[in-house]
C-alpha cells in the first residue's frame, strides 16, 4: 500500500513526500496525529543492528495492529527482520506477517525460505508461527510447500505445533479443495491424538473437510468423550456440536417408546390441539394398547457409550462459557432421555442474568424447547417475567416462553402478569402482549371468555395501536364462537369512526361480513360509511371493503344493492390492479348475466362458506429441524455451512466400531522381548491412564443427581445429600472394621477363614459410569499378563495346613470341573464365621450336617445393613435391608434383598406392602409377601428380589402402611450385582486371556501394613464383592471369580502383591462399566 493511502487511513497531518506538510498547531490537537513521522522512526528501529530497538518498534507495530490501526506500510521493513536471531523480535514479526502475509503476498513470498527454515527451529512457538505464516499466504504456487509442512507439523512432539497444523488444514483446503485426501489423512492422524490442546482443533478440520467421514471418528470416540472435560472452552464447543451428529447416526432414540406411547395416547393433549377432538377416544384406546405392546416387544437399552457422551458433558453446564452450555443443553435436548432433560433448564435459565445478547441466543432456544418440553421450564416461570429494563426483543422473547408455559394451573398468574405489560409505553411490546394474549385464550378454553373481555376493555384505550391491535386479535377469536358475541361485534363496528389503523379497519370489515346475520341492521350502515370513504382507504381495506358489498349483496340485497353497484364501480377504477381484478371478479359472480359461467350459482356457498377458526401458532413451532444452538435456528432459515442433524437410525449400527484394537501379545520368555513390542501402544495410555481416576473422580459429585434425574425426579441438590450420607456410611464402615479386627484376633485360633461383611460403599452412581479408566489402562496390562506367566512357570507351593477339615472337603471339590451350584430353596442371612464362597458352594452339597446347609445359619451383624426408613421419617416405623447374598428362590436373575420392619410406635402397623414401583427400563422386582400385622414394638423380616439389569440405578418403590405411603429407593452397591462362580486355576487363566484389552482394568496401589497379608487382602475383597476364590499356585497373587447376576458376564478379579506393600489390582470383564466401578470399590477397600 502506499504511503498516501496508509497516511489516510491513520488520519494523519501530512499526506506524502512532496506535498507541503501542514504546520501542526499544539492547540489544535494535530500534534497527536502525526503517525508519518512516526513510521519513519519505527523503520529506523527495525533497521538498526540493536535487538532492543527492534523488539521495540515490533511491540510498538503490533500495539498499533491490535488497536486497529493500518500498518501495512511497515511490511517491507518487518519482513527483512524475520531472519532475525532474537526470539522475542521473531516471534513478533510472526505475529505481524500473519495480519498481513495475506495482502502483501508477492513480498511475504520472497521470505518462505526463511519460513521453512523455522519450521526447524528448536522453539515450538517459532516452529508453530511460522507455519501459521504460511498457511496465511494465500497463493496456490506454494501449495505443495505448505502440504509437506502440515504433514511435518502433525509429527512435532510438541502438542501446541501439532494444534497449529490442525488450523492450517482448512486454510489450505480452502485454498486448494484437491488437497482433500491428503488433509484426511493428516486428520485422521491427528484425532488419534491424545492431548487435550490439539482435540478441539483437529475436530474443528474435520468438520470444515470431511464432516461426512464420519468413520474416522468411531475409534476416537471414547477418548474425545473422556478428555472433552479438558479441553478449551472454544473446543469443547466444537466437539460437543460433532457429537451431536454423531450419536444421531449411531445410537438408538432413547425416547423411541415414549414417542409411540404418545402418538397412541389421547390423553395428554398436544399443544396446539383443539378442545373438541375428543370424539375420537375409541381409536386412541387402540393406538394406545398398539403403543404399548411395541413398548413391551422391543424395551430400549441405552448403548455404553451413549451414555458415556449424556455422562461426560453433563459437568460442562457449570461452565462460565455460555457458548459451552448452550451446546451441552442442545446435545442433552436432541439425545438424551426425556427424564434426563430438565437437568438443563437450571444452567439455561442461569445464562439469563447474562449480557441482553447471551440471553436473545438463550431465550430463542428456550422458547423452541418450551415446544416441546414444557415441563422442564414451568418450575422456572418467575425467571421470564419482563423487566422494565429489558430491550424490545428480549421482552418479546420472553412474551413467547410465558405464552408456551401457560396452561390452566398457572394462566392466571400469567395473565396478571400481562395485564401490566399493557401498560408498558413500548408499543411493539404492548402489541405482542396484546397476541399473547390472544394465543393463551385459543390454547386454554377456560380463560377464552376472561381474555375476550379484557381485550374488548382495551377497545376503549386511548392508544390507536392498542387498540388495532386488539381488534385484530378480539377477530380471530370471536370466529370460535361468533353467535354469543354479536355486542362485541356491534361494539366494534362502532369503531370505524375512529381506527385508522389499516389492519384493524379491515378486521371489523371481515368480522361484520362474515357475521352480517347477527347484526343486519347494523352492516348495511357499516358499508354506507366505507363507500364513501372508499377512495382514501388503504389497498387492504378496499378489498374487504369490497367483500363486504358483496356478501350483502347475497343476503340483504334490497338495502344494499345499490352500495354495491357504487363501491364495485368505484373500485373497477381503482389503481391498484388486485382491486381491479377483484371487482371484476366479484361483478361476475354475484350479479348474473347471460355471459356468465356456471359459477354465479353457487356464490352464496363461496362467500358464506362456515371458514375454520384461525389456530395461533407459536412461530417457534417449527424450528426444532434446525440444531439448536446453531445460527440456522436463530434465523430459522438455513445458513450457508449449516449440517443438518441426522435422523435416528432405525436398527442400532455395530457398536463394536468404537472398540480400540489392542495388539495380542505373542508370549515371549523374557520381559525385555515384551518391552520392545511395546512400541505400538493403543490411543489412551500413560497421560491419559493417570488422568482416568482423577476424571472419574471428579465425575463422581454429579453421578448421585444423575441417578435420581434419570428416574424420572428432577430435584435440585439431591447430589449433595447423597454425598453427606456416603460419608456417614464410610465412617461407620471404619469404626466397625476396627472392631472387627480386635474380634478377629481373639478368634483366630478357632477359624482361619476371613469374616465377610457386605461393606460395599452406597455410592450412588449412575449405570454407565465413566470409561475413562477402563481404557487408559490398556498400556498397563500387559504387566499383569507377564506376571500371570510367570506364576504359572512357578511349582505351586504347598498349601497350609490351618484349615479345617470341612474346608478341606470344599477344597477338593472345587477342583472339579462339571461342578455346579444348586440354587437353594430358601433364603437366609449368612453366619459371620463361613465364608460367603464356602455358604454357596454348600449349597450344591447334599450334606446331612445341620450345621453346614444354609437354612440353618443364622443372621448375623456381619452383613452390612442399610437404612431404607428412619424411625422418624416413618412415623415409628423404621426398616433397614441387607443383600443376603444369597439366590432368590423365584428368578435366578434377582439379587436377594432381606428387609428387617421395626414398629417402635405405640400402635400396630397394619398391611405393610409395596406399591408404584418405578424402574429404568429392563429392571423387574418381586415384591415380598404382605405383612398384615406389625405389633408395637416387634421386628418382621421379609425377602424381595430386584433384577438390577447389571446396573447401579435405585429401584424406587412406595412403602405402604394401612394409613400412610412413604417414598424409598434401594440402591446396589457394584459388588452385589454379581454370583460367586467356581473356576480352577486352568479355567481361571484361559477365561483371563479371552477378557483383555478393553475389557481389562489395571491400577497400582499400595497397601497399609495391615492389609499386606493374604487373609486381609481376600477377606476385603469378598467383603466388597460377591465372588468366589479361585485357587492360586502362587503365593504373592490372590484370585476371585463371578457373573454379574442378570447378563452372566464373567468378573475376575486378581490382587497381585509386591514387595513393600506395592500391589496390582486387575479386573476382567465384558461390561466396562461394571468393571470400571468395581476397581473403585475393591480399591477402596483395600487402601482404607
Amino acid at each position: 500500500m502506499s504511503d498516501r493511502s496508509a497516511f489516510n487511513d491513520e488520519k494523519g497531518g501530512s499526506s506524502s513526500v512532496g506535498e507541503p506538510e501542514y504546520g501542526h498547531d499544539p492547540a489544535s490537537g494535530g500534534i497527536f496525529s502525526s503517525d508519518y513521522k512516526r513510521h519513519d522512526d519505527l523503520k529506523e528501529m527495525l533497521d538498526s543492528n540493536k535487538d532492543s530497538l527492534k523488539l521495540e518498534a515490533m511491540k510498538r507495530i503490533v500495539a498499533m495492529i491490535a488497536r486497529g490501526k493500518n500498518a501495512s506500510d511497515l511490511f517491507p521493513a518487518v519482513v527483512k527482520n524475520v531472519a532475525c536471531k532474537n526470539i522475542e523480535v521473531k516471534k513478533l514479526v510472526y505475529v505481524y506477517l500473519v495480519r498481513y502475509a495475506e495482502e502483501q503476498q508477492d513480498l511475504a513470498l520472497l521470505s518462505i525460505s526463511t519460513f521453512q527454515r523455522g519450521l526447524k527451529d528448536p522453539n515450538q512457538l517459532i516452529r508453530a508461527s511460522a507455519l501459521r505464516v504460511l498457511s496465511s499466504i494465500r497463493v496456490t504456487i506454494i501449495v505443495p510447500i505448505m502440504m509437506l509442512a502440515i504433514k511435518e507439523a502433525a509429527s512435532d512432539m510438541s502438542p501446541y505445533v501439532r494444534k497449529t497444523a490442525a488450523h492450517a488444514i482448512p486454510k489450505l483446503y480452502s485454498l486448494d479443495p484437491e488437497q482433500k485426501d491428503q488433509l484426511i489423512e493428516v486428520i485422521e492422524k491427528l484425532l488419534a491424538d491424545k492431548t487435550t490442546l490439539v482435540a478441539g482443533s483437529v475436530v474443528m478440520a474435520f468438520e470444515e473437510v470431511c464432516p461426512e467421514r464420519i468413520d474416522l471418528i468411531h475409534k476416537n470416540y471414547r477418548k474425545l468423550c473422556n478428555l472433552l472435560i479438558d479441553v478449551e472452552e472454544w473446543g469443547q464447543v466444537v466437539i460437543i456440536n460433532m457429537l451431536t451428529r454423531y450419536a444421531r447416526t449411531q445410537f438408538l432414540n432413547p425416547n423411541m417408546n415414549e414417542s409411540l406411547l404418545e402418538e397412541g395416547s389421547g390423553g395428554d393433549k398436544t399443544f396446539y390441539g383443539s378442545d373438541e377432538d375428543e370424539d375420537e377416544d375409541d381409536e386412541d384406546k387402540e393406538k394406545k394398547a398398539e403403543a404399548a405392546v411395541m413398548a413391551k416387544r422391543k424395551p430400549y437399552v441405552m448403548d455404553p457409550d451413549h451414555r458415556l457422551l449424556l455422562r461426560n458433558t453433563k459437568p460442562l453446564l457449570q461452565s462460565r462459557n455460555a457458548a459451552v452450555v448452550m451446546a451441552v443443553a442442545q446435545l442433552y435436548f436432541h439425545l438424551a432421555p426425556k427424564a434426563e432433560v430438565g437437568v438443563i433448564a437450571k444452567a439455561l435459565v442461569r445464562l439469563l442474568r447474562s449480557h441482553s445478547e447471551v440471553q436473545y441466543v438463550v431465550l430463542q432456544n428456550v422458547a423452541t424447547m418450551t415446544i416441546k418440553r414444557r415441563g422442564m421450564f414451568e418450575p422456572y416461570l418467575k425467571s421470564f417475567y419482563i423487566r422494565s429494563t429489558d430491550p424490545t426483543q428480549i421482552k418479546v422473547l420472553k412474551l413467547e416462553v410465558l405464552t408456551n408455559l401457560a396452561n390452566e394451573t398457572n394462566i392466571s398468574t400469567i395473565l396478571r402478569e400481562f395485564q401490566t405489560y399493557i401498560k408498558s409505553m413500548d408499543k411493539d411490546f404492548v402489541a405482542a402482549t396484546i397476541q399473547a394474549i390472544g394465543r393463551c385464550a385459543t390454547n386454554i378454553g377456560e380463560v377464552r371468555d376472561t381474555c375476550l373481555n379484557g381485550l374488548v376493555q382495551l377497545l376503549s384505550n386511548r392508544d390507536e395501536l392498542v387498540v388495532a391491535e386488539s381488534v385484530v386479535v378480539i377477530k380471530k377469536l370471536l370466529q370460535m364462537q361468533p353467535e354469543k358475541h354479536s355486542d362485541i361485534i356491534k361494539h366494534m363496528a362502532k369503531l370505524t369512526d375512529n381506527i385508522q389503523v389499516p389492519m384493524a379497519r379491515a378486521s371489523i370489515l371481515w368480522l361484520i361480513g362474515e357475521y352480517c346475520e347477527h347484526v343486519p341492521k347494523i352492516a348495511p350502515d357499516v358499508l354506507r360509511k366505507m363507500a364513501k370513504s372508499f377512495t382514501n382507504e388503504e389497498d387492504i381495506v378496499k378489498l374487504q371493503i369490497i367483500n363486504l358489498a358483496a356478501k350483502l349483496y347475497l343476503t340483504n340485497s334490497k338495502q344494499t344493492k345499490l352500495l354495491t353497484q357504487y363501491v364495485l364501480n368505484l373500485a373497477k377504477y381503482d389503481q391498484n390492479y388486485d382491486i381491479r381484478d377483484r371487482a371484476r371478479f366479484i361483478r361476475q359472480l354475484i350479479v348474473p348475466t347471460e355471459k356468465s359461467g356456471a359459477l354465479s350459482k353457487y356464490a352464496k356457498k363461496l362467500f358464506l362458506a362456515l371458514k375454520p377458526a384461525p389456530i395461533l401458532e407459536s412461530p417457534f413451532k417449527d424450528r426444532d429441524h434446525f440444531q439448536l444452538g446453531s445460527l440456522s435456528h436463530l434465523l430459522n432459515a438455513k445458513a450457508g455451512g449449516y449440517q443438518e442433524l441426522p435422523d435416528w437410525p432405525e436398527a442400532a449400527p455395530d457398536p463394536s466400531v468404537r472398540n480400540v484394537e489392542v495388539p495380542e501379545w505373542t508370549k515371549c520368555s523374557s520381559r525385555e522381548k515384551r518391552k520392545e513390542k511395546k512400541v505400538e501402544k493403543p490411543f489412551y495410555s500413560d497421560s491419559e491412564g493417570e488422568s482416568g481416576p482423577t476424571e472419574s473422580a471428579d465425575s463422581e459429585s454429579d453421578s448421585a443427581s444423575e441417578s435420581e434425574s434419570g428416574s424420572g425426579s428432577e430435584q435440585s441438590g439431591s447430589g449433595s445429600e447423597s454425598e453427606e450420607s456416603e460419608e456417614g456410611s464410610e465412617s461407620e464402615e471404619e469404626e466397625e472394621e476396627e472392631e472387627e479386627e480386635k474380634e478377629k484376633k481373639k478368634k483366630k485360633k478357632e477359624f482361619k477363614k476371613p469374616v465377610h461383611e457386605s461393606e460395599s460403599d452406597s455410592e450412588s452412581e449412575s449405570d454407565e459410569e465413566d470409561e475413562s479408566e477402563s481404557e487408559s489402562s490398556q498400556s498397563e496390562s500387559e504387566e499383569s499378563e507377564s506376571e500371570a506367566e510367570a506364576a504359572e512357570s512357578k511349582p505351586p507351593p504347598k498349601p497350609v495346613k490351618k484349615e479345617s477339615k470341612k474346608e478341606k472337603k470344599e477344597m477338593s471339590l472345587l477342583d472339579l470341573d462339571d461342578f455346579e451350584p444348586a440354587p437353594s430353596p430358601q433364603v437366609t442371612p449368612v453366619n459371620s464365621f463361613l465364608s460367603n464362597s464356602l455358604v454357596t458352594d454348600l449349597e450344591g452339597l447334599s450334606l446331612s450336617d445341620a450345621v453346614l446347609s444354609p437354612a440353618a445359619i443364622t443372621p448375623s451383624s456381619a452383613l452390612k445393613s442399610y437404612e431404607l426408613l428412619h424411625r422418624i421419617t416413618g412415623e415409628g416405623l423404621s426398616v433397614e435391608y441387607c443383600f443376603s447374598r444369597q439366590p432368590f428362590n423365584s428368578d435366578a436373575n434377582m439379587v436377594a434383598v432381606q428387609m428387617q420392619f421395626t414398629n417402635n410406635a405405640t400402635s400396630d402397623t397394619k398391611n405393610l406392602h409395596m406399591e408404584d414401583v418405578k424402574l429404568q427400563s429392563g429392571m423387574r422386582v418381586k415384591e415380598f409377601p404382605e405383612i398384615e400385622l406389625l405389633p408395637a414394638g416387634e421386628t418382621a423380616t421379609a425377602v424381595m428380589g430386584i433384577d438390577f439389569c447389571d446396573s447401579t440405578q435405585a429401584a424406587n418403590f412406595q412403602l405402604c402402611t394401612h394409613t400412610r405411603k412413604f417414598f424409598v429407593s434401594i440402591q446396589p452397591p457394584v459388588g452385589e450385582l454379581m454370583k460367586p462362580v467356581f473356576l480352577t486355576e486352568n479355567e481361571f487363566k484361559k477365561e483371563q486371556g479371552q477378557l483383555m484389552g478393553m475389557n481389562e482394568i489395571t491400577e497400582k496401589l499400595t497397601l497399609d501394613v495391615k492389609c499386606r497379608n493374604e487373609h486381609t487382602i481376600v477377606q476385603k475383597v469378598t467383603t466388597a464383592a460377591n465372588l468366589s476364590r479361585v485357587p492360586c499356585g502362587s503365593d504373592k497373587e490372590c484370585r476371585f471369580a463371578g457373573r454379574t447376576a442378570t447378563s452372566g458376564s464373567l468378573v475376575l478379579v486378581t490382587v497381585g502383591t509386591k514387595e513393600e506393600g506395592a500391589a496390582q489390582l486387575t479386573v476382567n470383564c465384558e461390561k466396562m462399566v461394571i468393571g470400571t466401578m468395581l476397581v473403585k470399590e475393591i480399591l477402596l477397600a483395600l487402601t482404607q
